[in-house]
């Protein structure tokens, strides 16, 4: 399994093609949507801020705890798991769900909004790295698709998570 602090840094370096790539898009490109159920890159975006935010560091913040109470003390990785970990990154297909208002990102605000929450993500990766090293292995969330995974595994999903979407980000950024 990769090392945290190398992801950390790769990590960053994702973060600042989204940067760049933000940087040289005007707003009406982030809102434009090809088709009513595909996500606009500014979706792309929110989601993989509050994705971030929300899911799966929340949840390194939660095995961390060690809270008995939300956390799985047993529990394994799917076979799906096991093998996104063992290659360090998700296949390069594309994984829809289906449109839903709690899975649906909202169309950001501004480009301030999605720099700053993309700041903020990174911000946060920076803070919580520092804790891994402490994390017992012990302290589990499952993951919806993955299975059960720990402080660590939560925190490598998040970079391999916004490295997935650069596909997501150049397939629609070609239909502009």
């Amino acid at each position: 399994m990769r090392n945290t602090a190398e992801a950390l840094h790769e990590f960053e370096t994702t973060v600042d093609r989204y940067l760049i790539k933000l940087d040289n898009l005007e707003m009406e490109q982030l809102l434009r949507k090809t088709d009513e159920d595909e996500w606009s890159i500014g979706q792309m975006y929110m989601h993989l801020i509050q994705s971030a935010q929300f899911m799966q560091l929340n949840n390194v913040d939660q095995c961390l705890a060690g809270n008995e109470a939300t956390v799985v003390v047993s529990g394994i990785k799917t076979e799906q798991g096991r093998e996104v970990f063992e290659l360090g990154s998700f296949p390069p297909v594309r994984i829809r769900v289906p449109a839903s208002p709690q899975y649906t990102p909202q169309q950001p605000e501004s480009k301030e909004q999605l720099a700053e929450g993309l700041r903020s993500v990174v911000e946060r990766m920076k803070r919580t790295e520092s804790a891994l090293s402490q994390a017992s292995e012990a302290y589990k969330i499952p993951h919806p698709r993955l299975g059960a995974l720990n402080a660590k595994e939560w925190f490598l999903l998040v970079e391999m998570h916004y490295r997935h979407h650069l596909l997501q980000l150049d397939r629609l950024s070609q239909l502009l």
